[in-house]
């Protein structure tokens, strides 16, 4: 990695072809001119001093740097479920491994939907020392802990002994307990609250189809986290519980795997946005469940691939009516319960497989995802808006998975990698 300093005052990219992050295809030769980490002007040629950095990228398309709306900076699948042993510290060094990981990868912003250190505050910290330049990394927006009911998804002492008194702070039951979870999340932090409102495939004690809480508690929780000013995202996989969410107010449906085409359209109305997190989500999976080679190179737990196994063919319908629909989706991918050994641009050629079109695919990475994070500042390339950048050979628009392939990123006016 090319280790960053302070950026040059003036800097002038010369592209071949650049796609701003909104139009049909990509616009042909341009020159972004960047200013203090900004973009002030953008055009078939600009004005410049002749003493500004000139970064040439022929041969390659330019575009608005990637969000990746859904990952888990402090997990790994292949450490679980040890993951549960180690202190808050290693956590926070495999969250500042992943950020990097993810920054080389061309996500300049990313959301994490899940702190998985069960007392403490690790992706707060992570947080603080990206602001303080102690470690390189995207943009990093904290839901802090997955708020869960007793026996949910994210109620890891399901993993433990019955004897074991273990307290973790992001279970609550009933609307008062989760009125005090959620203020204390956002006391520590929390720019989202995520909840945990259906079961899961990967956790031990329910099922996808499980509606977890209750109107009520989904109304209080959603209420709470308004009155403070924060948007909610809700994993979600069963139908029933998708819709009892989407109308208590959430902002987006994080999975929404086994949502019908009924639901998918009352998402769509209400101008909801979905993360599918399709590879990770359980449709790759759906797709060889079958197979005994898939799961043992996966490693994945025997609950896990009996409810996949269940749910195979609901998996593989929701994929297509989504494909199909005019709902606003947002980019994922589920990384920490997927390796970070894996490329989360994968996740483009997952979207493309199931009938998404490479434009859609590529504005869910940046234009949508900005939109979901109401961050008006990033997700396009156009004057006024910060200078995330990234370029990549090869044409995403006839091939996404050159998507995997970034050879130039910045962010913020800086580079921190070049071809």
């Amino acid at each position: 990695m090319n280790q960053p300093g302070i950026p040059t005052k003036i800097t002038v990219i010369r592209a071949e072809n650049v796609w701003d992050g909104m139009a049909e295809k990509p616009l042909g030769s341009r020159e972004i001119l960047i200013e203090d980490g900004i973009i002030t002007a953008m055009d078939k040629s600009v004005n410049a001093p002749a003493d500004a950095e000139v970064i040439d990228l022929k041969d390659q398309i330019v575009m608005p740097g990637l969000i990746d709306c859904h990952v888990h900076l402090t997990f790994r699948l292949e450490l679980s479920p040890c993951i549960w042993n180690h202190s808050g510290s290693y956590k926070a060094l495999l969250g500042a491994q992943a950020l990097r990981i993810l920054l080389m990868n061309g996500f300049t912003t990313v959301r994490d939907m899940g702190d998985m250190d069960l007392h403490g505050f690790t992706t707060r910290a992570l947080k603080a020392a990206l602001a303080q330049g102690l470690i390189p990394g995207p943009r990093l927006i904290t839901s802090g802990h997955m708020i869960s009911c007793r026996g949910g998804h994210m109620d890891v002492t399901a993993l433990l002994s019955p004897e074991c008194n273990v307290q973790e702070n992001c279970l609550a039951d009933g609307p008062d307990e989760i009125r005090a979870v959620v203020r204390n999340e956002i006391k520590w932090g929390a720019d989202w609250i995520k909840c945990a409102a259906s079961g899961g495939f990967a956790s031990p004690s329910d099922d996808p189809a499980d509606v977890t809480y209750t109107r009520e508690e989904m109304d209080m929780l959603v209420a709470t986290a308004s009155h403070l000013h924060r948007p909610v995202a809700a994993h979600l996989h069963g139908d029933d519980a998708i819709r009892m969410a989407v109308h208590a107010g959430i902002r987006s449906v994080e999975h929404g795997s086994l949502a019908s085409k009924e639901t998918l359209a009352v998402i769509e109305k209400r101008g909801v946005y979905l993360v599918p997190t399709l590879y990770a989500g359980g449709l790759r999976s759906a797709r060889f469940a079958d197979s005994d080679a898939y799961w043992d190179k996966m490693g994945g737990a025997p609950t896990m691939r009996r409810k996949i196994r269940k749910y195979k063919d609901a998996l593989i319908e929701t994929a297509h009516h989504l494909a199909k629909s005019n709902v606003k989706i947002a980019f994922g991918t589920d990384l920490g319960v997927s390796p970070f050994t894996m490329n989360g641009a994968t996740e483009f050629g997952e979207m493309v497989a199931t009938g998404i079109s490479p434009v859609r695919a590529l504005r869910a990475a940046t234009s949508v995802a900005a939109e979901l994070l109401m961050m008006d500042d990033i997700g396009t390339l156009a004057p006024g808006k910060c200078a995330d950048i990234v370029a990549v050979s090869g044409n995403p628009f006839e091939d996404i998975t050159v998507m995997e392939k970034i050879s130039f990123v910045m962010k913020g006016g800086i580079v921190y990698k070049r071809a």
